[in-house]
C-alpha cells in the first residue's frame, strides 16, 4: 500500500507556472520584449517553434532605430563581435541609375548614433535569443497550436514540442510576436492578408559581389518600379541581394521576383559586379506586412508585436527597428497593467496609442513616399538633385538621423526647396 501511494505522488502532474507575460515568437520583437520585461521586473516565458540558431529570410539591415534600442539594452559591445558589416553609407539610385550617396556619420547632431549594421538573421536573432534566455524562461522547438481562453480573455497558450509532448502555459498577458502568419492574431480573428498593404520580397546570399565596403544600396530601378533592388554587404565577403514589390502588383502583372532579380543582376548596370559572384542558396521569399494601415493589435489579454502587428516601413521595407520598438512599448504596457491588475482590451489600447504615437507619423509618411515612388519623374528628380547638391544630401541625411522630420519628404514644398537649393 505504501508503494502504491508513493507511485501516485511521484507521478502527480506538476502545477502550471504562472507568468506575467507569455511571448510567442523569439525574433527581434519577442526578445526585445523579454529583455525590457525583465528590466521592469516581469516574469516571462519566450516560446518559439524553431530551435536557435535558425535562419530568417530578411534584408538583415539594422537601422539607427535598432541600434538605439540595442544601445539602451546594453548590447552594442556584443553586437560588434558578430559576423556582419558596419554600415556608414546609404546609396539611393533612381530609374536612370543616378546615385545619391548619404553618409550616416554626417549627422547634424554629433551625439547621434552614426552607423548601422547588416548582420545575417541566423546570427543576430541567435544573439538576441541568448541574451533573452538569461532573463526569461525559454521553450524552443515548441509550436503553439491554440490559445487558452477564459470567457473572452486570453489566459495562455498550448501546443506541442517537436518530440510530440503537449504542454500549456498560463499567464496574465500573451504577446503575439510570431510574424505575419501569427497564430495569436489568427485565433483572435484579426488576421487578414491585404495585398494592397503587403509586399513580397526574395533574398539570396552571394559571395564575391564587387564593390562592397560600408554601404547599403537601394536601387529604385525601371525593372522593379515601384519596388527596389538591394545590395547589402553581410560580412565574410557575403552580400544579401534581393528585390521587393507589392503583392498586388506581383499578382496583377503576373511577375516572378526570382526572374526579375536574375534579369537585374545580368543587366548592363550590374553584371560587372556579379562577374565573380556565386550564389550561396536558392532565392527565398517572404511577406512584409506594411504599416500603411493601422491594424488592430490588442484585445482581452493579448498584444501583437512586430510583423504580427504589421509594422514594416512601406518605403524602405525595414521592420526590425519597429519590431523592437513594439517590444519595448509592449513590456511597458504589461508592467502598468500588472500594477493595476487590468489586462482588459480597454486598458491595453494604451499600447496601440503609444505605438502609433511613436511610429505613426513615420509610417504614414513612408506610405505617401511609396505612392510617390510610382512616379519615375519624382524619383529621378530628387535623386539627381541630391547627387549634385551637398545641401540636399544633408537634408536627407538629417531625415535618416531623425533630426529633420521625415514628413518633409511628403510635403510639396520640400521639392521646391530641393529645386532652389
Amino acid at each position: 500500500m505504501v508503494l502504491y501511494i508513493h507511485h501516485l505522488v511521484s507521478h502527480k502532474k506538476k502545477p502550471l507556472r504562472m507568468y506575467d507575460v507569455i511571448i510567442v515568437g523569439a525574433g527581434p520583437a519577442g526578445t526585445s520584449a523579454a529583455l525590457y520585461a525583465n528590466k521592469l521586473g516581469l516574469k516571462t516565458v519566450l516560446i518559439d517553434k524553431s530551435r536557435f540558431p535558425r535562419d530568417k529570410i530578411c534584408g538583415d539591415a539594422l537601422s539607427g532605430k535598432s541600434v538605439k534600442i540595442l544601445d539602451d539594452l546594453g548590447l552594442i559591445d556584443g553586437l560588434n563581435n558578430l559576423d556582419g558589416s558596419i554600415i556608414k553609407r546609404i546609396i539611393f539610385a533612381n530609374p536612370k541609375h543616378s546615385e545619391c550617396e548619404l553618409f550616416l556619420d554626417k549627422s547634424l547632431n554629433k551625439e547621434h548614433i552614426s552607423h548601422g549594421y547588416v548582420i545575417p538573421r541566423n546570427i543576430f536573432d541567435n544573439y538576441m535569443f541568448e541574451q533573452a534566455r538569461k532573463v526569461s524562461d525559454v521553450e524552443q522547438g515548441f509550436s503553439v497550436s491554440d490559445l487558452l481562453i477564459d470567457g473572452d480573455k486570453v489566459i495562455g497558450v498550448k501546443g506541442k514540442s517537436k518530440e510530440g509532448s503537449e504542454k500549456e502555459f498560463k499567464g496574465s498577458i500573451v504577446f503575439g510576436a510570431d510574424g505575419p502568419n501569427s497564430i495569436v492574431s489568427k485565433r483572435m480573428g484579426l488576421y487578414s492578408m491585404d495585398m494592397e498593404h503587403t509586399a513580397v520580397g526574395i533574398r539570396c546570399y552571394y559571395e564575391n559581389v564587387g564593390d562592397l565596403t560600408d554601404q547599403i544600396e537601394l536601387h529604385y530601378i525601371e525593372e522593379i518600379n515601384p519596388g527596389y533592388f538591394w545590395i547589402f554587404p553581410a560580412g565574410k565577403n557575403r552580400a544579401n541581394i534581393g528585390v521587393g514589390l507589392l503583392k498586388s502588383i506581383v499578382k496583377k502583372e503576373g511577375r516572378r521576383l526570382n526572374e526579375i532579380m536574375e534579369a537585374v543582376i545580368n543587366s548592363d548596370n550590374f553584371k560587372h559586379r556579379f562577374i565573380d559572384a556565386v550564389p550561396l542558396e536558392k532565392p527565398k521569399g517572404w511577406n512584409l506586412p506594411f504599416g500603411s494601415i493601422r491594424r488592430e493589435n490588442h484585445g482581452e489579454g493579448f498584444l501583437l508585436l512586430g510583423d504580427a502587428a504589421g509594422l514594416v516601413d512601406p518605403f524602405t521595407g525595414e521592420g526590425i527597428g519597429n519590431a523592437m520598438e513594439s517590444g519595448r512599448i509592449a513590456a511597458k504596457t504589461a508592467s502598468i497593467a500588472k500594477e493595476i491588475n487590468n489586462f482588459g482590451k480597454e486598458h491595453l489600447k494604451s499600447y496601440d496609442q503609444e505605438l502609433w504615437g511613436y511610429l505613426g507619423n513615420e509610417l504614414n509618411t513612408s506610405t505617401r513616399l511609396l505612392k510617390l515612388a510610382h512616379s519615375k519623374f519624382l524619383l529621378n528628380f530628387v535623386i539627381n538633385r541630391a547627387a549634385r547638391n551637398e545641401k540636399v544630401r544633408n537634408i536627407m541625411s538629417g531625415m535618416l538621423a531623425d533630426e529633420i522630420p521625415k514628413t518633409e519628404l511628403s510635403n510639396p514644398l520640400f521639392y521646391l526647396k530641393i529645386l532652389f537649393s
